[in-house]
């Protein structure tokens, strides 16, 4: 009786141990997999043109893992990731990486910045505020499936790095300065 009240333990242990990704490797965690895809050619992903050689990765995926032979559902895009040589221009800034929201709630995704490409011509405001508090901004959006800078659906910036965070509603300094901020980001050409 205690053999089978020790197999049902471990039974149990491990099926909770792979539903919540609990890792038994004392070597340490395994890399992740989720499934991928390098575009072939120009690809118009989430409104913005990406050019050949960008990551595409996905959440993950019961079926899939690793490099995919086409691209995958949009709404399950988690991240793009440029071509270090080439990245786009997003709001007057060369930008490497976009990843969605980690919080299922929370409606937006992240831009980083690659300031050393940065044209010092054109600098205007939004773009001196952003380089100067960090290198990635929080972008709230109506429309995720929109990730390009269009000014209609960006409906705030929720984060310049670590030093400035909506989530500190307290923090009269940092409301003001993402206020001002995303006051900038409305005064941007197209």
């Amino acid at each position: 009786m205690k053999k089978i009240k020790i197999i049902c333990l471990l039974f149990v242990f491990s099926f909770i141990s792979c539903d919540f990704n609990i890792n038994m490797n004392p070597a340490g965690s395994p890399e992740v997999n989720n499934p991928f895809y390098v575009t072939t050619e120009p690809t118009l992903v989430k409104k913005i043109m990406v050019p050949t050689g960008t990551i595409l990765s996905y959440e993950k995926h019961f079926w899939k893992e690793g490099a995919q032979s086409k691209m995958m559902n949009e709404s399950n895009l988690e991240f793009i990731k440029l071509p270090e040589e080439r990245p786009i221009i997003w709001g007057g800034v060369p930008v490497y990486e976009i990843y969605k929201f980690f919080n299922p709630e929370m409606n937006g995704f992240t831009v980083y910045a690659d300031f050393s490409k940065l044209d010092t011509v054109n600098i205007n405001e939004f773009i001196g505020i952003w380089k100067n508090c960090s290198g990635d901004i929080g972008i709230d959006v109506k429309n995720i499936d929109d990730w390009s800078f269009n000014k209609e659906n960006i409906t705030d910036i929720s984060s310049c790095g670590n030093h400035y965070q909506r989530f500190f509603k307290d923090n009269v300094e940092q409301q003001k300065f993402l206020d001002n901020f995303y006051l900038a980001l409305q005064k941007v050409e197209k």
